[in-house]
Parts: C-alpha cells; structure tokens; sequence
C-alpha cells in the first residue's frame, strides 16, 4: 500500500533534507499519550466493548460504553422500500430540482441533449438504461455547480405509430386529418406512460417543459433547418432508386432499415448470349461464336429489367469450354475454378482477355426478345463472389443507377408500391409479388429459354424494414433528397473536434457517413410534418422556396401541422408569397402529400431545443443503433445549415441483453421490465427492488459494449446496495449527538490516523469526479466499494472502535475520529448521490451538521481541504501499516490486543517517523499501539537479547519516497511478538488491566469521574 510522496515532513524531513542539501517544511508533531487505549479484540461486530450478560463484570459498564445508535434502518425491503423512495422523491423535491438548478446563478452550463425516444409503447430496460446514464452525468454536473441543460423530447411521427395508433382499421376510408388525430392520441399515451416511468426512476428534469416533434413550434423550426438546405441547393427532387417497403407502401432511409443476416435468397447463375463480339476480341476471336456471358444474383426477380452486363476493367476474363456439354462462357479468370466446383465439370480456359478489352460487347437479354443490353465497366464489380460479371438493372440498384447515369441507360420501373410486377413487365408477370411468385415465374422463364444454368439457396444479410419487419425492394420513385455526398468532407472535418467515447465507435460512426451517398426525406405518409411543396397542376413542376417555406412554417408555429390540411391552399400560398415567388394563379397548384422522413424530424432538435446564443450541446448521449440514425442526421443538417457539430462529445452506449447474453424475447421469456424491476412482479414473485437498484445496475454495468440484466444482477446490485447502507449506517450511528459546526477538531489536531483518512479521503474525492467526467460511473462503483472494503472497513473502522466506544464522548481523540467520520459520511454519501439519488437523500435526512429542511443535492458536491493532503503523514501511516502486516502474519486468525509488540528500527527516517506516532519508548495508550491493534508496542533501535523464548519474530522493509523522489530511503525493520502479561479489562475488553476484573487506567479514570 504504498505511495509515492511529495511534500515535506517536517522537522525531521528538515534535517534529513539538509543532509541531502535539500530544505525542509513542518513536520508532523511529536504524539502526545491520549488516555485512549485501543480495543483490536473483535473483528467486524459493533466493536470490542459489547455489553455483556447481566451479572457479570462487564455487565457493570456497559452504560458506560457510546455504542453507535441511529435511526437509520439496516434494510428496507419491499413496500417499505417503495413507499420510502416516494417519500424521498417528494420530501426532498425531485420534481422541482431541475427548475431550482436553473434558476441559481453558475458560472458554467453544462448541456446534455436528449435523444427524443420513439412515443410508440411502454417504457422499456433500453430506456431505463439511456436515461439513467443520462442523469447520473447530469446531476454529478449540477452538484459540481454547474448549470444543467437538459430537455426531455419525444419522437412522435412516423409509421409504427402510425401502424399501431389505427390497428386493424388501416388507413382505407381515412382521411389524413383522422389518421394524424389517432396517431396523435396513441402517442400522447404512449409518452404518459414514458414520462411516468422516468420520473419515478429518479431522473432529474422540468417534466412539464418537454418536447415533441409534434408540436408547432418545433415543427417551424424543423421547416426553417429545410428552407437553409433548400436553398443551398442541398434539398432536391429526383427520380432515383431507393429502399422501398411494400409492407408499409413507403420510401425508406439507410437508417430505418434492419439487415437480417439469416435471410435466404433463391441465388441464380444466368446466361446472356454474347450476340457481338467486342471488337478488340473479335479481331482474334476464331472459335468464340455462341459465347455466353455468364451472371449470377440473389434477385432473380429484376432479372427483366437488366439494361446491361457489367465488368471490372482491370481484371482478367476467360472465355472457358464446359466439359459435359461443350457449352462456351465468358467468366472472370480467378472465378474459374470456383464455378467447376460450383458446376460440378472442368472449365478448360479457351481464350484470356483484359476486362477493358470487353467494351463494345452486346448480348441479348434471356427473357425479352429483341432486346439488347450492352457489356459496360463498373468500379462497383468485385470478385469476392459470383462469376465476375454482374447483371446490372438500374431500376433496383443504387450502383446499376449509377452505371445508368453514367450511359444514359433507361431507368424504366416494373414494380409498384406493393411490390408487384407492374404491366410493363409483361402479361405473363403482371400482378405478381417480386418477392415470392413473381421470383418463381422468373426463374421458370429463365428455364423455359434455357438460360438458367443454376439456382442455390443463398443465405445472406438482407435489409427489412425495421418497423415491420419484412423484406424491403429497391425500385425507383420520384422522391425528396437531401445531397449528402457534398456534405461528408465537412462532416469529417468537424467530427475531428469531436470527443467519442468510445473511441472505437469513431470508425463506424465514419464508415456509415461514407455508405450514404444521399438522403431520401420523403415518406409517403400522413402522420409526420408535412413536406411545404406545391406542384403545378399540369406540368407537376415543384414550387418551394424561402417565400413559400418561411410562410409555411410560420402557420405551423401558430397552428400546427395540421393546418397543411385543414386550410384552404389559398391561405397556404396567398398572393403576396406567388407574386414574391414569380408564381401563376394559386388555382393552377395542389398541395404535396408526403411527409418528412423522422430521421430528419429529430435530426434538427438542434435547432428546436437547444439554446439560440450556441445551439450546440456539450454531449450526445445514445445507444449504438444511433451512429447512422440521429448522432449522423443531427450531424448532417447541422454541418448544413452552420458548418459545425451539434455537439462537442458523443457517448454511445450497447444494447440491454439477458443475462446470458442473448437478444431479449417475448417468446423466450427472457424480457426484463423496469416496472417489475422496481415494483415487483404480479405473477412471477419477483421482487420489488426499486428505482435505486435499477440506477446501479446501470452505473455498475460497462456501457460501452451489451448491457446484462437478470435476477442475478439485480439481486448482486441489491446486495451491494445494502452492504453500503451498513457502513452508511456504522458512519451515522458513531455521529450520535455530534455537531461538526461547533464540535469537530482542526486538521492540525487530529489524530494522524484521522488525517490520514482525510487525505485518503481526497485522493478518493479527485478519483470519483475523474470518473464521472468520464461517464465512467462503473469506475465510480469500483472505486466506492475498494474505499469501503480496503480504507474503512477492513482498515479504519476496526482500528477506531475503542477510541469511539470507550474514550470519553468529548474528549479530543474521539472528537478528532468523529470529524473524519462526517467528513467521510460526507464524502461518501456525495459521491454516490448521483447513482443513488434516494439513498443520499435519505442519508443526509439522517445526517448531522446541516439544517432542517436542506436537501443533499442544494448543498454542492464532495467538499475537501488542500489541509488534507499530508504526504509525510502519509509515509508515517503507511511505514505503520506494513509493520503492522508483518506483525498480524505472524498470528493468523489469532486476537492481536493479546499480545505485545517490539519493533527495532536502526536510526533513520523511518524511526522517527514511528517516533512521531509514539514518543515513549513503550505504550499501551499512543497513536502507533492503535495502529498496531496491540496491547503494548515498545519502539526501540534494536532488539533486546533477553527475548522470550517463544518470541515470534519477522523483519521487513519499506521504502520511503518524499519530495518527489529526492528523499528516498529503503529502512529495515524487525519485530518480535509475546503474548502479553496483562488481563483484560471488563469494559474496554483490551489486555491492559494489571488484573481479571480490574479496570485499566484509561477506563478507571474514566468510571470514577462519571460518579
């Protein structure tokens, strides 16, 4: 238990560092002989002076002995615990915290911006999770002083409320104003319920002063973050490929998709006969007619609209002869011999080309006649799979559109909104799913003209829509974009500034920004903020601008949303903003029907929420499903609008998982619900732990990767939780009728083990605020219970105990111990306030030293003394403390009080610094036989040579550092231990009576002045 030291000790130190040239400061006092003796005779109990059986002698004195008495319960458990937590959330005002902190002058604001949760059901282990973590930062910074800005909000829009608010009614015979009120209504409860949840969890906020992506006001906001992007030319409309759920007949961004890796595909190998010859080939190409280009997919079903074959031009391509038919294709080289596996028959090569050497190749499509497609070169090729040759349908591939754009190939789309083949594709294929039918009738035609060489079923990631969980399309729709290839370069540039923790979710956070290469906004919808655009009525031509926009959202602050619909167009688009437009008659437009996209509803809070001066938050707080969802849509209307971050520091947390790991299920059984958590199961048994165990479970957990939650770590953070509340409780009860405004002891004066415990106790302070600075509070849980099991309880309080049962009450040295024992209760209760804000309340009701009324969280953070921090002291206990490990080795298991201790120090720093914890030669009362937990200590040079025969004996070493390493001083040291000769006293139960049933000195002096 060493530490290294850096300050000077004093007198001695002095004349140790003029030896060194070196000079010195104070040093410690020289100990004075309290009438204190100590009592080591127990271990863990209430301490060594218990009251004994009536009759005996120290039944006589028990009256006599301050046992700790408090209030303060051990345990609670059950209704109890329940209706306790409610008593403390109102006695002590949570509810009115927030708006007090707020209003209090700070020099520093501290802003935590919330990700609005989805208002689409009850309050669940992911949110318990997120939020807590949320307050415990939020209250460690408004105990530390600062003024904390933090808004509750709510996602409110969107499909799945949408789905779930109108249930099995659909939307058929709707109109949009009654679709939105019933969605409205079903996340109003939803968020009832969210809210409730969050209050009695303890989370600290103005619960009356949310927001809501629904509310007017926002919304406004939200259109003037749009009108910014429109008008850099940011915003657009396009006809382009996107994601398309036929499920929920709506477009759909990355970040509203689930990738589900068990997916399984009906993957084909197809030909296209080679009908010409690219030139450079077809120079040397003797032997190649009836040539095949061979393509594989995992979507058959857009097979139809194949508009060209694509290569990698830089890669090499065969031309390779099947074996058992003579068949001739055209493969990639390095995918030769994967495919004669794949086919079962060698591949002998015919003729080796460069891919650039294929351009000019036509091959006629499969299953259309007459139709031609190109060979064209593609970067997106690759040879990872497949046969190096990729069938390439703009329609339904973000890369095949890009190849389009680049050759100015049709974009011509087969599929509807339901995701059935449309009559474009044929008689034979019209009406039918893509995904299922319309895939089989495909494959079949492929087999029909024999241009199905294989199919295999593929099992591969695949995106769903992560509201209803089916398979999603790519097809191409006249939809709303937002630009963001140019604003990734930005992007990057500012999340250089940005603090991630961790670190590690930096790369993924980038890789996800470099995926989008542009932003599909618009939904087709009715529950979301409506897209301000009017079309004209015969050319369909798009009117927006910062007239129409900025007009727009100025009726929506005042009414609504809703008004896009319940308002005639003419007071949408009255004359003054067509004629500042340059606009025709308002009789020639309609009103645009699609909605925004919630990723961009909640992705410009910012703007909404945070205060105007600097709308930029110290940190984002959120799970790791938020690095392509709102960390990235914040970042990206933010870099739009006023090129820089949102925030200055991202947190980003795992997911909640059972306690074994696995994804939670309904259907297995293994979903943890807060509400039970707190209040107890109905059914099950399951205790009620309350809110307070919930908060550890979250403090104690590693955030930063998946989040275990089960019986067993519930119960494990309930009993960690009631091993604090009894030292909590040992602490209150030895403070019994002590006062430290008017009744504790200068540092100077106190006992140096006291001080010693002082400057523990600072080290601990610094260490915690670290931690919590760090969103660390699992650090924070670690270095609480190392100070409790290592410093107090297995160290300080069993040390202590005789001096406070047994000295008299106002006597300097239990007056010195009980001033380090508030300042620890202090410290101790402060430092976990923010994990466990009912606890410390609780506590600090009990707590002495302060005024009725006074709250723990209106009276600041950890309070310590730069007094505190004694270095020299520190060497002092700590050199006593290893001797007293060598001297506690030599009788394991046995009671130390029985026996006397000799310890031979040659002449040094060390020795005097043990002279400073006891200046007589031998003791029974000084500082270092308390340390020693010994009856009698005798502090000499050397050993004596008349030792007792069964003399125990053991040496050792400690090494003192001072001054920052200029005062070093490797010192030996020797013990001997007897057992002692003395009895033990009937009151303190110490061995330093001179006989059975006589008091020691200490406690006659003491007896006989109390009569």
């Amino acid at each position: 238990m060493l530490l290294c030291r850096v300050s000077a000790v004093g007198q001695t130190l002095a004349r140790w560092g003029r030896r060194s040239h070196r000079g010195g400061g104070p040093f410690l006092h020289r100990a004075v002989s309290f009438s204190s003796s100590r009592c080591h005779g127990v271990s863990s109990g209430e301490g060594s002076a218990q009251p004994a059986e009536a009759g005996s002698a120290q039944a006589l004195y028990r009256d006599t002995v301050l046992l700790p008495q408090t209030k303060f319960p051990m345990k609670l458990t059950g209704k109890k615990l329940l209706d306790r937590e409610l008593q403390i959330q109102q006695e002590c005002g949570f509810a009115d915290l927030y708006s007090w902190q707020r209003e209090r002058k700070a020099k520093k604001e501290f802003c935590l911006h919330d990700g609005p949760p989805y208002a689409n059901g009850d309050p669940h282990v992911g949110h318990a999770l997120n939020k807590i973590l949320k307050d415990i930062r939020n209250r460690f910074e408004m105990l530390r002083g600062r003024q904390v800005h933090y808004i509750p909000g709510w996602d409110c829009h969107g499909l799945p409320i949408e789905l779930k608010a109108l249930g099995e009614l659909a939307t058929s015979g709707l109109s949009p104003l009654q679709i939105r009120q019933k969605a409205r209504e079903f996340a109003q409860g939803a968020i009832a319920r969210q809210k409730a949840a969050f209050q009695r969890w303890g989370v600290m906020a103005d619960w009356e002063q949310c927001y809501f992506t629904f509310d007017g006001t926002y919304e406004a906001a939200q259109l003037k973050v749009f009108q910014e992007m429109h008008s850099k030319g940011l915003i657009y409309q396009d006809y382009k490929p996107v994601f398309w759920s036929p499920s929920s007949r709506t477009a759909l961004a990355e970040a509203e998709l689930e990738y589900n890796p068990e997916h399984v595909s009906r993957a084909i190998y197809a030909t296209f006969p080679l009908t010409t010859l690219p030139p450079k080939i077809a120079l040397d190409g003797a032997g190649l007619e009836g040539v095949s280009v061979l393509v594989w997919t995992t979507q058959p079903w857009t097979i139809p609209a194949n508009q060209a074959v694509c290569y990698m031009p830089n890669a090499q391509y065969s031309v390779v002869k099947r074996a058992d038919n003579s068949q001739l294709l055209l493969v990639a080289t390095e995918r030769t011999v994967s495919l004669a596996a794949l086919l079962g028959t060698e591949l002998q090569s015919v003729g080796t080309f460069a891919g650039s050497q294929l351009e000019g190749g036509i091959c006629k499509h499969p299953t259309i006649p007459d139709k031609q497609v190109p060979l064209l070169p593609a970067n997106h090729v690759t040879m990872g799979k497949g046969t190096g040759l990729v069938h390439t349908a703009p329609a339904h591939g973000m890369d095949d559109y890009s190849v389009a754009s680049q050759f100015k190939l049709s974009v011509e789309c087969m599929v509807d909104e339901d995701g059935r083949f449309t009559e474009l594709s044929g008689p034979e294929l019209q009406g039918l799913s893509v995904m299922t039918e319309g895939t089989d009738k495909v494959i079949s035609m492929l087999k029909e003209c024999g241009a199905l060489l294989l199919e295999e079923q593929c099992v591969h990631s695949y995106p769903y829509d992560w509201r209803t969980k089916q398979p999603v399309v790519i097809r191409p729709s006249k939809q709303w974009f937002i630009n963001t290839a140019s604003l990734k370069d930005k992007a990057k540039e500012v999340l250089q500034k940005v603090r991630v923790l961790p670190e590690s979710a930096r790369g993924s956070l980038l890789a996800m920004l470099d995926r989008r290469t542009y932003w599909c906004i618009s939904r087709q919808r009715s529950w979301g903020v409506p897209i301000p655009v009017f079309y004209h009525k015969e050319t369909g031509d798009a009117l927006i601008n910062k007239y129409t926009v900025s007009h727009i959202a100025k009726l929506f602050q005042e009414q609504g949303s809703n008004c896009w619909w319940e308002l005639p167009i003419e007071t949408l688009l009255p004359p003054e903003v067509l004629k500042k437009s340059k606009a025709g008659p308002v009789s020639d437009y309609v009103r645009g029907e699609d909605v925004l996209d919630i990723w961009f509803d909640s992705g410009a809070s910012w703007a909404a929420v945070l205060e105007e001066s600097d709308p930029r938050a110290d940190v984002y707080v959120e799970g790791k499903d938020q690095l392509g969802g709102w960390f990235q849509s914040s970042l990206l209307t933010s870099v739009a609008v006023r090129n820089k971050a949102p925030y200055k520091s991202l947190v980003v947390h795992g997911f909640v998982v059972g306690e074994k790991g696995e994804k939670m299920s309904k259907s297995v059984g293994n979903v943890v619900d807060p509400e039970e958590v707190i209040n107890g199961g109905k059914g099950n048994g399951s205790p009620a732990y309350g809110a307070d165990v919930l908060r550890w479970w979250v403090a104690e957990s590693n955030v930063f990767s998946e989040v275990q939650i089960g019986p067993n770590a519930l119960n494990s953070a309930q009993d960690s939780i009631n091993k604090l509340r009894n030292t909590l409780r040992f602490l209150l009860g030895n403070l019994q009728g002590f006062d430290p405004r008017v009744q504790a002891v200068d540092p100077k004066q106190m006992h140096y083990i006291d001080q010693y415990m002082l400057h523990l106790l600072r080290e601990y302070g610094m260490k915690v605020t670290d931690a919590y600075s760090e969103f660390d509070a699992g650090r924070v849980i670690r270095l609480l219970q190392a100070f409790i099991t290592r410093d107090l309880s297995s160290f300080y309080f069993s040390i202590i105990k005789d001096r406070l049962y047994c000295d008299p009450e106002d006597s300097l040295g239990r007056r010195s111990c009980q001033t380090a024992l508030e300042e620890i209760l202090d410290s101790v209760t402060r430092s976990i306030a923010p994990v466990l804000p009912h606890l410390a309340e609780e506590v600090y009701l009990h707590s002495p030293g302060h005024d009725e009324g006074e709250t723990l969280f209106k009276s600041g953070w950890i309070k310590s003394s730069s007094v505190w921090r004694r270095p020299g002291l520190e060497e002092a206990v700590e050199g006593a403390s290893a001797i007293r490990d060598s001297f506690l080795s030599l009788i394991p298991g046995k009671n130390a009080a029985q026996y006397d201790l000799t310890v031979a120090i040659e002449p040094g720093l060390l020795f005097e610094l043990m002279e400073s914890l006891q200046e007589e030669p031998t003791s029974t009362t000084s500082q270092l036989a308390e340390l020693m937990m010994a009856a009698r200590v005798t502090l000499t040079s050397e050993l004596p040579r008349d030792l007792h025969p069964d003399a125990l004996m053991n040496h050792g070493t400690f090494l003192i550092n001072l001054e920052g390493g200029v005062i070093r001083e490797d010192s030996a040291y020797s013990i001997a231990v007897t057992p002692t000769s003395a009895a033990r006293c009937p009151r303190c139960r110490r061995y330093t009576a001179e006989s059975a049933d006589c008091l020691c000195p200490r406690c006659q002096n003491l007896t006989s002045q109390a009569l």
